[in-house]
């Protein structure tokens, strides 16, 4: 059973930078995926960014294209996403995602959170102008 634990979040002004983890606890290798979804409240949830196990693909949505990157640390089972240049827009819940899928799902574009079987606890980031 892949558990999820995220870390970080919290709150900065527009401009600003935060960094999320997500440890992975379980894992055994294989074509796996992981990402970052986010929801801000009376919006659907949006796919961030996904990396793919197998290869190290990423797919970045173009609301953040240039500002996140998503990255794996493969010795620590940790994925980070880096943000920077945050916008209030930005304000949200972020979720660590996981689930077994192909690259084309994981990277192919705009990830499906119905694809994501394991979830972190969530954490609130917050954007102030």
């Amino acid at each position: 059973q892949v558990q999820l634990v995220q870390s970080g979040g919290g709150s900065v002004q527009a401009g600003g930078s935060l960094r999320l983890s997500c440890a992975v606890f379980g894992y055994t290798g294989g074509t796996y995926c992981l990402g970052w979804f986010r929801q801000a409240p009376g919006k659907e949830h949006e796919g961030v960014a996904t990396i793919y196990d197998v290869d190290g693909s990423t797919y970045h949505a173009d609301s953040v294209k240039g500002r996140f990157t998503i990255s794996q640390d493969n010795a620590k089972n940790t994925v980070y996403l880096q943000m920077s240049s945050l916008k209030p827009e930005d304000s949200a819940m972020y979720y660590c995602a996981g689930g077994w899928t192909t690259s084309a799902f994981c990277t192919g574009g705009s990830p499906s959170a119905t694809r994501f079987t394991n979830w972190g606890q969530g954490t609130q980031v917050t954007v102030s102008s």
